[in-house]
This record gives structure tokens, C-alpha cells and sequence, in this order.
């Protein structure tokens, strides 16, 4: 894309019987507890030094009784990081611009 480099994530996170304190190689998975899954979307320009555009990130229980909602949700935020830098008809939201008043 001559906008940029778009990159999703989805990493399913384990509780594990390890410290925080004292890491270790090789941790024990704790197979009764709760395995949230995360996504992350990132939008990057084509400069040398890329620099971020966009992004969304959302690490939301697997359990969750809304979790179809919270997908679709993921997935519109996702799409709209995508077409961030892209030129012509783009959405405008509330809060993308400010402006201020100066005092006489």
C-alpha cells in the first residue's frame, strides 16, 4: 500500500505459575484460568524512520458475554487504522481536529 505498512496482531495470552519477580525459562501453564486474547493494529508510513500513523490495541476476556460485539468492534477500529494516511474521502471523526479562539 503506497500509504504505508499495516500490521495486525492477535496473541492469546496464558497465566502461568511463574513469578513476576523471579522469571524462569520454562513455566508451567495454568490450564483452569482465563486466556484473554489481544489485538493490536498498527498503521506505519513509508519513510525511512517509519513512524506510526494509527493504531488500536484491545486485550478483552475470551469469556466475555459480548464477546461477538467486542469482535465487530475490533474489527471496525482495525479498518479504520488501516485507512489512516490514505488520501481522498477520509472519515472525519469528532475530536481529530481542534482549534482554539484566540483572546482580543
Amino acid at each position: 500500500d503506497s500509504s504505508g505498512t499495516f500490521v495486525q496482531l492477535r496473541l492469546g495470552l496464558a497465566q502461568t505459575a511463574c513469578r513476576k519477580r523471579a522469571p524462569q525459562r520454562h513455566c508451567r501453564v495454568l490450564e483452569s484460568r482465563r486466556r484473554p486474547i489481544c489485538l493490536a493494529c498498527y498503521k506505519f508510513d513509508t519513510s525511512d524512520v517509519p513512524k506510526v500513523l494509527d493504531k488500536y490495541h484491545n486485550c478483552g476476556p475470551s469469556h466475555h458475554l459480548a464477546a461477538k460485539e467486542i469482535r465487530q468492534r475490533d474489527e471496525a477500529e482495525c479498518r479504520a487504522v488501516e485507512e489512516a494516511g490514505k488520501g481522498g474521502d477520509t472519515l472525519y471523526l469528532p475530536g481529530m481536529f481542534a482549534f482554539s479562539r484566540g483572546l482580543p
